[in-house]
């Protein structure tokens, strides 16, 4: 069994180990479906001849692993996600990135997962149990270990498989640019807007008092998740609760086998309470203007998306790489505006230059 650094003299004793080598593999792993509050639960590095698994349970301070990481490239598959985890608990950020998924993307790979790409190089198949298992338990059994090593294991040569196809292909800029993207994408905080949190799917279909108990209902089950830590689909999942708004706009009997004692009360209660709620007071349909394109922009619009799809096919990668739609749309409409967003390589797929 892979054992688990949880000691800081553990950990000073394998960050040696990462000193000879410019590219680190890493990945991580979190207790989101299992907690609200989500938790880094564990870090995993690997150097040739070394896979470590690191505890950011057990209180063990991480600036010296961070510390070891500086100047770094970071090997990682599907970057933004583990950047954003250890950004929270003090990692200021690598140097640079060598995201693998974006990169099997960009060699035109089909099949980009982590999973795929070690079944491809090394023909081996990694065990599907654990991926939702929950990663703040502890110990951690044998089967979680192994898995979370596989993670990092097999990275530093699917890395050095990518960069050289990429090489080939003459993308290696193309990518470069990528991963660049990738780290200030993950630096930004992504705001929702508080008065929305509530609109699941489904909850157009929602007028009125209809949309004053679904928003309710919504409140509550996140106040009753936060009290429990647990996620909010552990209360109720979507689906009941669009049930249980639809229901009760239609005064019909709501009902169901996981609500009990108090938590039952205040679920009745809050339903009661947006019931109650008058006219003025319901959510109100807010819909963003949005303005119509003019023959002239829907043509550039179907004369980029011709030229993106060509180019696509050509190059063998899926079209939304090159620009997505929305983007299109905005080179349409606004094309000053639009085009410095874009990455370099991906204006010049397309043949666009900055005026």
């Amino acid at each position: 069994m892979q054992p688990v650094i949880e000691t800081p003299d553990a950990l000073a004793a394998v960050l040696p180990l990462l000193a000879p080598h410019s590219r680190i593999p890493i990945d991580t792993e979190a207790d989101s479906l299992h907690c609200y509050f989500e938790k880094l639960c564990l870090i995993q590095i690997s150097v040739p001849g070394t896979d470590l698994l690191i505890d950011p349970l057990a209180n063990l301070p991480l600036q010296p692993l961070f510390d070891a990481l500086e100047g770094k490239e970071l090997a990682i598959h599907g970057a933004d996600y583990d950047l954003r985890l250890l950004r929270r608990v003090g990692y200021a950020g690598p140097a640079k990135v060598f995201d693998t998924m974006i990169g099997a993307r960009l060699c035109g790979f089909a099949e980009f997962s982590l999973a795929a790409l070690i079944a491809k190089y090394f023909n081996v198949q990694l065990a599907k149990a654990s991926q939702k298992a929950n990663w703040a338990r502890r110990p951690l059994p044998e089967q979680m270990t192994d898995y979370a090593v596989k993670d990092t294991h097999y990275l530093l040569e699917i890395a050095g498989f990518i960069e050289a196809r990429l090489q080939e292909l003459g993308r290696w800029e193309w990518f470069q640019q990528s991963c660049e993207r990738a780290i200030v994408a993950s630096t930004i905080t992504r705001e929702r807007d508080p008065d929305s949190f509530w609109r699941i799917t489904g909850s157009n279909d929602f007028r009125g008092r209809g949309a004053a108990i679904l928003r309710a209902l919504w409140h509550w089950r996140d106040a009753e998740a936060q009290a429990v830590d647990k996620p909010s689909f552990h209360i109720l999942h979507n689906e009941q609760l669009l049930q249980a708004a639809d229901r009760f706009e239609k005064a019909q009997e709501v009902e169901f086998g996981q609500l009990r004692g108090s938590r039952r009360a205040r679920f009745y209660d809050a339903a009661r309470a947006a019931m109650a709620l008058p006219e003025s007071e319901w959510p109100q349909i807010v819909r963003k203007p949005r303005s119509r394109q003019s023959r002239e922009e829907e043509a550039k619009f179907k004369e980029l998306k011709t030229k993106r799809d060509q180019v696509a096919t050509e190059l063998q990668l899926d079209p939304s790489l090159i620009a997505p739609k929305l983007v299109l749309e905005n080179l349409a409409t606004n094309f000053d505006e639009a085009a410095p967003r874009m990455m370099p390589w991906q204006r010049a797929a397309l043949g666009l230059s900055l005026s």
